[in-house]
């Protein structure tokens, strides 16, 4: 991909941080939403809770999943970092497509059932794994949070090897040979 332009790269970063903050936001009001339903005993408290997590499950977790890793991915083709060079951007890119996929597959069904159940006057059998979810989901987004300010751990290995072949003499040499050629 070529890279992005300063204006652009600088407004899908924005979108960027803006998606990921409402995402970690988002999902930090699930787990309080979980929570209440966990340790209150008011039936009607516990429903408000299930119904509410499942507007946001609905409606928001979704798009602004997608809308975090499609910017993150146009960001890490479009700039120096590269989706496969630094190992902090593979970890976050792997990380947000299994936290997306979990969201969908798992927590949005649990919740949706949950809702149902506790709709039609029972009570939900495990209350602790729509607790567990978010809580690792918010774990996963904070860690997230950590490595893309300190960028750690370097290059991987793909990483290392372009800038050995970019810093070879020989390389720019047959570069240079193509271009006048």
């Amino acid at each position: 991909m070529k890279p992005l332009k300063r204006p652009v790269r600088r407004a899908i970063l924005v979108v960027h941080v803006a998606a990921s903050a409402g995402w970690l936001g988002l999902t930090l009001g699930l787990l309080a939403l979980a929570l209440t339903a966990y340790t209150t005993e008011t039936t009607s408290m516990i429903e408000a809770s299930y119904r509410s997590m499942n507007v946001f499950t609905d409606w928001l977790v979704l798009p602004v999943a997608l809308l975090t890793l499609l910017s993150g991915l146009v960001l890490s083709l479009g700039t120096k970092w590269g989706l496969a060079r630094h190992r902090w951007v593979y970890i976050k890119f792997w990380l947000t497509v299994a936290t997306t996929g979990a969201s969908v597959l798992v927590l949005r069904p649990g919740v949706s059932r949950a809702a149902d159940v506790v709709a039609s006057g029972g009570v939900v059998a495990e209350p602790r794994d729509l607790l567990m979810g978010p809580a690792v989901s918010l774990t996963a987004y904070l860690f997230m949070t950590v490595i893309s300010v300190l960028k750690p751990w370097g290059l991987t290995r793909r990483g290392r090897r372009k800038r050995v072949l970019a810093s070879s003499p020989k390389v720019v040499d047959e570069r240079s040979m193509r271009q006048t050629a």
